[in-house]
């Protein structure tokens, strides 16, 4: 019996920017007595039926955006005599559709680091269960990923896992609900050996793929401080660990260069952003959403700032060397015509690096989702034969853009809008007026390259109205891709250290503190 593992994607082009981590992670969690699982990416190439054997083991883990390609993998791999198994966040919320629609013998729901093993040793005997349930597996369990088999040539940046779950409870998120909000957090020495392990191949660019790097704010220790020691104690063995690993981060080769997801609420801790920036975290995805209060109400996000106060904290991670690239979120309720201009206006005097605009979705797993599931009521509108609440089920051309009502513009407006706020955003001149923090022409040249690449494989294959638009920006990524791919490449270094832990911590009733082995 072979393993096979794929990773669905509709668009694919030759060269992917981030490593699909489950991939390499379920292949470390495969048993030896299997050999080596087949890894199939489609972000790079389609996967080839032919290659699908009777009796094979085909591992699909979808998310909600790559459902339907998913399925469509599913089943044509039954077809060929394979056992199908699905995991990911949307089998876990719908293992029944996996089964329905893809095709599934098996759905492993939540974490499939610890029961992927027994799942194939069901299939070896023929007799797979129709669900296995995974759980939310202790930090100590997570399987470290087997880069080993990675296609070094192929992809832009590796990715590294250090923590699970977020304590936030934002309403378009199902991170909370899937992952938990309790941190589960890898310690120090598990993360850093993964981490040199990808720098001894040649990967000086890792993210940091964590729900949330910045998992204990200084809003959750004065409150622990006031509720409960117990909790404060917990909380700082938490942040702690976060220094710890940051110190050994900073012992790495100089020109590693590391990105995450963060919160706002970093920006108001300095300390945090000092030891990020020596640690060589020189970007981070910050979920600013929305710039008015209104906005942030809408979606459970008013812990974010918002007018001049947003500005200040977003320059304030570029003061700490931190580049952001800021998430936006068009179509809630309050917003309006002008919301589009005056979000563009913010990020640009924020001096954001990079954004990302993107529109009000329902996702399944989230507070908006079940929300507005509710309010379509027992007999949804359909499309192509498909109730709206299973959008994701629609062909790609036949889906709406925008599914929750809007109470002063259309579908088609938001949607336009939100286009033209992308072209704005990414146009030549706009990106090379923000790369004039680089120093060198060919350090210039090579931002603009990046961002044109960006804004096309996450605008034009994600907001774009026509499918030969999103066909014309597959095949120009292809031909950019690569060329820029080099440019994130570096030598590899097969005799690198691992850097050996540089603080002790001693916890407080109040605080922390470090203190320097020297």
């Amino acid at each position: 019996m072979k393993v096979r593992l794929v990773n669905p994607s509709d668009v694919s082009f030759g060269t992917a920017v981030i490593t699909p981590r489950w991939l390499y992670v379920i292949a470390a969690a495969t048993p030896k007595s299997f050999g080596d699982p087949v890894l199939v990416d489609e972000t790079l190439d389609r996967i080839d039926p032919l290659q699908i054997q009777k009796g094979d083991a085909v591992g699909i883990s979808i998310h909600t955006g790559n459902a339907l390609r998913g399925y469509q993998i599913g089943r044509m791999a039954r077809n060929r005599g394979a056992y199908v198994i699905f995991g990911g966040i949307h089998a876990t919320l719908y293992p029944e559709e996996a089964q329905e629609v893809g095709g599934a013998h098996a759905v492993v729901k939540g974490d499939g680091d610890r029961v992927w093993a027994r799942v194939l040793e069901d299939c070896l005997r023929g007799a797979p269960n129709s669900v296995y349930d995974g759980g939310r597996v202790d930090a100590a369990d997570f399987v470290p990923a087997r880069w080993d088999l990675i296609s070094r040539n192929s992809y832009m940046w590796a990715s590294v896992q250090t923590i699970r779950g977020c304590p936030k409870h934002c309403s378009f998120c199902s991170v909370w609900r899937t992952d938990g909000q309790r941190p589960r957090q890898r310690s120090s020495d598990a993360v850093i050996e993964e981490i040199v392990e990808l720098r001894r191949l040649g990967f000086r660019y890792i993210a940091l793929a964590d729900d949330n790097f910045y998992p204990v704010t200084l809003t959750d220790l004065k409150l622990a401080a006031r509720q409960s020691p117990e909790r404060l104690q917990e909380l700082n063995l938490i942040r702690a660990e976060r220094f710890d690993l940051m110190s050994r981060l900073a012992l790495l080769p100089a020109d590693t260069v590391f990105f995450t997801q963060i919160t706002m609420e970093a920006a108001e801790d300095p300390q945090f952003l000092d030891a990020m920036k020596a640690a060589h975290i020189r970007g981070a995805l910050v979920g600013v959403e929305a710039v008015t209060p209104e906005g942030l109400k809408d979606i459970y996000k008013g812990f974010n700032a918002v007018g001049e106060n947003l500005v200040e904290l977003l320059q304030t991670f570029r003061r700490h060397d931190i580049h952001v690239l800021g998430s936006f979120i068009f179509g809630l309720p309050s917003d309006r015509p002008e919301t589009f201009a005056a979000t563009v206006d913010l990020a640009q005097r924020a001096d954001l690096t990079f954004a990302q605009f993107l529109v009000l979705t329902p996702f399944p797993g989230t507070v908006d989702f079940n929300r507005w599931e509710t309010s379509m009521g027992p007999k949804p509108p359909e499309v192509a034969g498909i109730p709206i609440t299973r959008r994701w089920l629609i062909p790609h051309s036949q889906r709406p853009k925008l599914y929750s009502p809007h109470p002063v513009m259309s579908a088609e407006e938001i949607r336009k809008n939100t286009q033209e706020v992308w072209e704005r955003y990414y146009s030549l001149r706009v990106i090379w007026k923000r790369s004039q923090f680089l120093k060198s022409i060919k350090g210039r040249l090579a931002f603009l390259l990046i961002s044109k690449i960006y804004r096309k494989m996450y605008a034009d294959t994600g907001i774009a109205s026509d499918s030969a638009r999103v066909a014309w920006s597959a095949r120009s990524v292809r031909w950019l891709a690569k060329p820029c791919q080099k440019l994130f490449a570096a030598r590899p270094l097969p005799h690198l250290a691992v850097p050996q832990s540089r603080y002790e911590y001693q916890p407080s009733p109040g605080n922390w503190q470090a203190q320097n082995r020297a």
